[in-house]
C-alpha cells in the first residue's frame, strides 16, 4: 500500500515537459486522482491510462475528466499494477515510496520495450541514472530511457566478477 499525495501543479508540469514530444501509449501506475492522466491526454499523450486500485480516487479520476471534457477519452482501471502487462507502453509515469523502486525496476527491466520512457516523481530509481531530470526538492522528477537504463545494467553486469 501506497499512501495517496496528490501531485502538486509545478510536479505535473515537470512530468509532462519530460514527455513533451513524445507519442505512444502512457500509463500512470497508482493516478490517484487522475490529474497527470488529464494532463498527459490534454498534451496528446494517447492512449492515457491510469491504474489505480482505491475506488474513491477512481471515481475522482473519472469526475476530474469528465469535468475537463475528456471523460471516456482517458481510461482509469481497477488493476493492480504488478499484474498489468507494460509491454505496449511507451510511457509510464510512476509517483511510488520508495519501497517499491526495487520490485518496480525488475518489472520494467522485464516488461518496457527500449523505445520507454519512465518519469519518476518524488523518490528517483535507486540504481538507475537519469536520462534527464528537472525541477529540485519536492517537485523534482526524474526521467528514465529503457534503452540507457538497459545498456548501463549490461555494462555494469559485464564489469563484474562471476
Amino acid at each position: 500500500q501506497v499512501p495517496y499525495v496528490p501531485s502538486g501543479p509545478r510536479q505535473v508540469a515537470n512530468t509532462l515537459a519530460l514527455l513533451r514530444g513524445r507519442s505512444g501509449k502512457t500509463v500512470d501506475l497508482g493516478s490517484g486522482d487522475g490529474r497527470l492522466v488529464v494532463e498527459a491526454y490534454k498534451q496528446g499523450l494517447r492512449p492515457a491510462v491510469g491504474y489505480e486500485l482505491n475506488p474513491w480516487l477512481l471515481w475522482l479520476s473519472n469526475y476530474r475528466a469528465w469535468k475537463a471534457g475528456y471523460y471516456g477519452k482517458v481510461s482509469f482501471l481497477k488493476k493492480d499494477l504488478w499484474k498489468v502487462n507494460l509491454s505496449d507502453c511507451h510511457n509510464v509515469i510512476v509517483f511510488l515510496a520508495p519501497s517499491v523502486k526495487h520490485p518496480l525496476a525488475a518489472k520494467f527491466l522485464a516488461e518496457l520495450p527500449d523505445e520507454a520512457r519512465v518519469v519518476a516523481g518524488r523518490f528517483p530509481f535507486p540504481s538507475w541514472t537519469p536520462t534527464r531530470t528537472l525541477g529540485q526538492g519536492l517537485e523534482q522528477v526524474w526521467a528514465y530511457d529503457m534503452k540507457e537504463v538497459r545498456r548501463a545494467a549490461q555494462s555494469g553486469a559485464e564489469g563484474s566478477p562471476v
